[in-house]
């Protein structure tokens, strides 16, 4: 039997492709590199007004020709760069905000919006990491931005945020690990969870869940027989978190000297 070539239907195939292929699309004018001030003017409106409407992709669009337009030493080039960083926060571009916000704040360290700036690049990073289950490597990364607010800006009120954001992000580390606790617990992997509780309180030791992490850890000690330890965790308790729940029951006041 003679095998036909396929060459010609790839070819017939091929020409009816370019034959019906889709006019190109017109690109969107950009502005002109001799733009003058008076268009710029009027497309850095524009793009305020889509911001302030919540388009955030049209107004990323808009921000990212105006920064290729603008005059050297427009003092709105630090805004656009900051503005565009929150259209990409938005639009969940959390990297590409990072990059915006940092250019803010490292290539104008001196501007109004620089703390701002720093802070909410740390914001980026830390809402890459939304739940305590997952890898906290951008938790670790927007802690460490935070503290760079914090020495680079002390005293403003960008410096208190990152603070308070440190907090929280610092919660949610110790509620994984104490996550991992419980799991070694409930498979009797006794001197693993150990190991994580006590880390615990050592790396977040104003984490709200470090209470009940040792109330935990006492349980295991009062397991296995380990009295001193028993002693030294509860008097650890008993000084700084005397009013925590659970620590009355696990950890009961010492009798006066003499009585029964």
């Amino acid at each position: 039997m003679i095998r036909r070539s396929i060459f010609p239907f790839l070819l017939a195939l091929t020409a009816c492709g370019h034959a019906f292929h889709p006019p190109a699309k017109t690109p969107e004018p950009v502005l002109r590199v001799d733009a003058a001030p008076e268009e710029v003017d009027r497309q850095w409106a524009k793009a305020q007004r889509l911001f302030r409407a919540g388009k955030w992709t049209d107004a990323a669009t808009q921000f990212e020709r105006l920064n290729l337009e603008f005059a050297s030493g427009d003092a709105r080039v630090v805004r656009s760069h900051f503005f565009l960083g929150e259209c990409y926060f938005a639009t969940k571009s959390h990297l590409q905000a990072v990059r915006e916000f940092r250019r803010v704040s490292d290539e104008n360290p001196s501007d109004a919006l620089a703390p701002d700036a720093l802070l909410r690049a740390g914001d980026a990073f830390g809402d890459l990491w939304r739940r305590p289950e997952l890898d906290p490597t951008y938790a670790q990364t927007a802690i460490g931005t935070y503290q760079e607010v914090m020495n680079r800006y002390p005293g403003t009120h960008a410096a208190g945020l990152a603070q308070v954001r440190i907090n929280d992000l610092n919660d949610k580390l110790a509620t994984k690990q104490f996550r991992t606790a419980l799991f070694y617990i409930r498979y009797k992997a006794d001197d693993s969870a150990i190991l994580y509780l006590k880390d615990l309180a050592s790396t977040y030791p104003r984490a709200k869940v470090v209470p009940a992490a040792l109330v935990t850890l006492i349980g295991i000690y009062r397991r296995l027989g380990y009295a001193e330890d028993i002693k030294e965790t509860c008097t650890y308790l008993q000084r700084f978190h005397p009013q925590a729940a659970g620590v009355a029951a696990t950890c009961p006041a010492t009798p006066p000297a003499g009585t029964s």
